[in-house]
Parts: structure tokens; sequence; C-alpha cells
């Protein structure tokens, strides 16, 4: 992993497979470092036949921090008080994804995100669309507004304030009891596997405030689906029909807004990437890229 200077910013980024291959980009969510990208899953698509780039956003992980730019007003939104004005956009992230493949030489990506990963791959697909062979948008929305809410469960797990106590101890049993909200209930990932995960992320980086930009940034991103709508390339969705933080629903509309694009629901998946549905995460990526009418690098 390296650090790699796309303007003001550096993004802390891996870069597997062989350089000559064609790209796949991967675009994670909200608060999540590059190191959720399951392992096996970049493996399995270098063994057939491409590199693979993954990286952490702007204000998480190891990449740049911006708290020079101060706080978003979440509080006051959250409870109606105020409009939300956020302090960087979607649309900037997605700048930011264009900018790492010129920083690493590299014309066109077949791009996968998730989550909000997802919505950022959306914007980079349609704001740039000579840089993209393929999109893969994994359990993420168009920001449609009238598709249904997160339960509320997970709307507590998303919104609640961190324990008053951030020592990695209470930290990593709020995610663990957080993530058990959201994960997969077909394919539940055990409870020493996430305490280890998160234990690992805490060390990593633990920064709250580029996380609460992040979601600024999210809960203001706008309906895309006009621009989902002049996509011309090869595009799969992927959602788990079990998803309580973005309803299957979101994944149907977003595959409706693709022109040309293929759904693919799983029953028993929720919002997080267990081990056991690597295959079928690999399956659409592939799927999408192998339709791709080139494999530029």
């Amino acid at each position: 992993m390296s650090l790699v200077n796309i303007g003001k910013l550096q993004l802390e980024t891996e870069r597997l497979g062989d350089p000559g291959h064609p790209a796949i980009l991967l675009i994670q969510g909200l608060g999540t470092p590059l190191t959720r990208w399951p392992l096996s899953l970049c493996e399995r698509l270098v063994a057939e036949g491409f590199q693979v780039i993954r990286f952490d956003n702007r204000d998480i992980g190891l990449s740049t921090k911006l708290d020079g730019l101060g706080l978003p007003d979440l509080a006051g939104f959250l409870q109606g008080l105020r409009p939300l004005t956020p302090l960087y956009t979607l649309a900037d992230m997605a700048a930011d994804s264009a900018a790492l493949l010129d920083a690493l030489g590299i014309r066109q990506a077949h791009v996968v995100g998730a989550s909000m990963g997802g919505m950022i791959a959306q914007l980079l697909a349609a704001l740039y669309p000579g840089r993209c062979l393929s999109l893969t948008s994994i359990m993420s929305s168009t920001g449609n507004p009238l598709l249904p809410p997160p339960t509320p469960a997970a709307l507590q797990a998303l919104f609640a304030p961190l324990p008053p106590i951030r020592d990695e101890a209470h930290m990593v049993a709020e995610w663990v009891r957080r993530q058990q909200v959201l994960m997969s209930p077909g394919y539940p990932t055990p409870v020493a596997e996430l305490h280890a995960m998160f234990t690992a992320e805490y060390r990593r980086n633990f920064h709250p405030p580029g996380v609460a930009r992040q979601l600024a940034a999210l809960l203001t991103g706008g309906d895309r689906r006009c621009l989902l709508a002049s996509l011309r390339i090869p595009a799969v969705v992927l959602h788990g029909e079990s998803d309580p933080l973005i309803p299957v629903a979101c994944g149907r509309d977003t595959a409706a807004s693709i022109p040309g694009a293929e759904l693919r629901t799983v029953p028993g998946m929720g919002h997080d990437f267990p081990v056991a549905l690597v295959p079928q995460f690999a399956a659409a990526i592939l799927a999408a890229a192998r339709r791709a009418p080139g494999n530029l690098v």
C-alpha cells in the first residue's frame, strides 16, 4: 500500500495484480476503509486477469483528513432545525476517483462501488463517461426520495451517537453491536471475526470527524436517476434481499434507472461482505466487465 497524490489530497491505495492488465477500481462506503473489500475477492479478480485497485476515500483510513473544513451540523439537520450544508459532495469524491486513475496512469477502469461507494461509482460513470468501462453497483441506491427508508434498527445503527468513552475496547464493542444489525442474516459473520476486523480498523485509523463529513455528503447527494439514464456501459446491480439499511427496492430502482442494467438480488444478504458471498460479488463484477466492448488500460 502507498499514499498516492491527487492534487491537494493523498489517497492510501493498494494495487494488486499486473499493472498491464485491465483495471477494476473498488470504491468503499461511508467511513469504510479499503480493507473492508475482502482480500479473497481481490485475489479472485486478479486470477481472472485483472488488476485491482482499492483505496481509502478522503477523510477516512490513512488518506488525507479534511479537518480544516470543520464539521457539518448533522444534529441540527436530524432534529429538523436547519438544512444540511455539506463540506464536500459525492461528486467531489467521484472526482477523487478519477484523479486516482490519472495518478496511476489508468485511462479506463471497470468501476465497482458498495453502499455510498456505489453512489460515488454511479457519479464517476455518469460524470466521467470516457473513464468507465463497466459499472457494478452493490447494495446502493439512486437517491430517489420515494424509496423506502432503512429499518428503525438500521437507522439507529447509523445515526446513534458514539459512546462517550471511545477507547479501543468500547468502540470495537459498539461497532460489533451495530454491525450485527446490518449483517446478512443468511450468512452471519462470527462475532470473533467481527471483533478482529473492527480492532484492526480502530488501530489502523479512528477518525469520527471524517465520517461525519462523508455522511453529510451522502445525505445531500440528491437524486441521480437522470444521470444514470445517460449511461451507455454494461452495468450489474447486486443487492441483498435482507438489507435493512438500503432496502432491496433501492437496488431495483438503480437497475431500472440504468439502460440495460442487470439486476441480481441475493436472498439472505444484508448490508455487509460475508466471505460466503465472495463468489457472488466476483461473478457480478466479472459479468459487467466481460460485457464491456474493450478493456483498455
